[in-house]
């Protein structure tokens, strides 16, 4: 057994209900709180280019560990330290990539519990043939195989008490500012406030299912005729706040996709698809899958990508978009003035000349992989480093964005971290640019 499988085990163990009352989870998040601030926090999240790349492989095995225990917005932070940075050191990366798809097990016998409390008399059909090892175990839920109707189902079952556990994370102040500092670090005031009062309510509408499978149906149906982006379908019938079932749609995860050694073509084909994804249905939509960890998609054999989980959904206003939109062609065409202005309409001060540099040298930093005209691909040695990424970050909370903003601008990050990992290469600028003109964003 590989190093890599002996933590995948131990993180996976079946464990107990999840922690929920604020003293259980203080104690037990303040201790991971307190490795991650020491490895993390205190090194590359505060730009002195050392912290979690520099840490001993055994104490990262050890936060993996602890962070699959708590799950909630603990576990959220790994998943994002395992994609975030795509300089990061490959066995570190591995490690903390475990978390994408595995945290301790709820057991069985309350999973059958929670299922017959959503379906009643019903529940004996899903349940019949229903595998008792979980396939994936997230920070909200697991997922079983199942059979039902004669149709194979993956069904998401939510962790009992994990409202509750993301409830007291975010009423705990310490473990609030450890989360605020991982999204927004350096940050202060309404800015910071923002951003975490748009990340509790994030969070816990990933806890509804129902409103989930609502939102997977809205994209399976936006994107019908997409040829290379796939949807499970939802299973109405059986779809509940604490359950949810889906069609089985399997794939590679993007680590054995990459050992498959893909194409450049087909790289690049798959980085425009989910570009097209997370950011085109932006503009298209007004609609933003804002968790693009690789746990959330895998690849087919035609080179199709399968898109799950669609609890962190966020909408934004045709004003805020139009906003964006205009913020970013402005940066691309080197007019800067334009760019405040349009940063002004969402609330940003632009008054005075230092005000209006400022917007443009941060959001410069923040669009840079997207200024550069011609086909590239998205390098990690420039403007994708987090030390550098999150250097910038902090200057941009002084421009007093929106939290909504800062979510989507933060997650982005991320969407950066992903296309240089594939190694794709497109007009990344110009993509955006066209999405942004063809639904009418720029002219609302």
């Amino acid at each position: 057994m590989s190093e890599d499988d002996d933590l995948r085990k131990r993180v996976r163990r079946e464990g107990g209900e999840v922690p929920r009352s604020g003293l259980a989870r203080l104690w037990k998040t303040g201790r991971a709180a307190a490795k991650m601030g020491a490895s993390v926090l205190g090194g590359s999240f505060r730009g002195r280019g050392e912290g979690l790349d520099a840490a001993k492989l055994e104490d990262v095995e050890k936060l993996v560990v602890s962070l699959g225990e708590l799950k909630g917005i603990a576990m959220k932070a790994g998943q994002i330290l395992g994609y975030v940075d795509p300089t990061l050191r490959d066995e570190l990366r591995e490690r903390l990539a475990i978390l994408q798809t595995q945290s301790s097990a709820t057991p069985f016998a309350v999973v059958r519990s929670t299922v017959e409390a959503a379906f009643g008399e019903r529940a004996d059909t899903l349940l019949a043939e229903m595998n008792p090892e979980p396939l994936a175990i997230a920070s909200i839920g697991q997922v079983h195989r199942a059979r039902v109707d004669g149709v194979e189902v993956a069904v998401k079952v939510r962790h009992p008490g994990i409202r509750d556990a993301v409830e007291a994370d975010f009423g705990a102040a310490s473990v609030g500012i450890v989360f605020a500092k991982m999204f927004a670090p350096g940050g202060g005031g309404e800015s910071v406030k923002g951003f975490v009062d748009e990340a509790r309510r994030a969070i816990l509408e990933e806890t509804d299912f129902a409103l989930e499978g609502e939102r997977q149906s809205r994209f399976r149906a936006w994107l019908t005729d997409d040829p290379d982006l796939v949807v499970p379908e939802v299973l109405d019938a059986w779809r509940h706040e604490s359950v949810l079932v889906t069609r089985w749609t399997p794939g590679l995860s993007l680590d054995a996709w990459l050992a498959s050694n893909p194409s450049p073509a087909l790289r690049d084909r798959v980085g425009v698809a989910l570009f097209r994804f997370y950011v085109g249905t932006l503009y298209a939509r007004g609609s933003f899958h804002a968790d693009p960890h690789p746990g959330n998609y895998a690849f087919l054999p035609d080179g199709r990508v399968v898109l799950y989980d669609f609890g962190c959904v966020r909408d934004f206003e045709p004003g805020v978009r139009h906003a964006f939109a205009l913020v970013a062609r402005s940066l691309r065409r080197g007019d800067d003035d334009a760019a405040a202005r349009a940063l002004a309409s969402l609330g940003v001060p632009s008054e005075t000349a230092e005000e209006r540099a400022r917007a443009a040298r941060l959001l410069r930093a923040f669009f840079a992989p997207l200024l550069e005209h011609g086909v590239r691909a998205m390098a990690s040695d420039e403007a994708m480093e987090a030390k550098s990424i999150l250097a910038s970050k902090r200057e941009l909370l002084k421009l007093r964005l929106p939290g909504q903003l800062l979510f989507l601008l933060r997650i982005r990050f991320g969407l950066y971290a992903i296309l240089a990992r594939l190694g794709a290469r497109a007009d990344w600028g110009a993509l955006e640019a066209g999405w942004a003109e063809a639904s009418g964003t720029l002219d609302a």
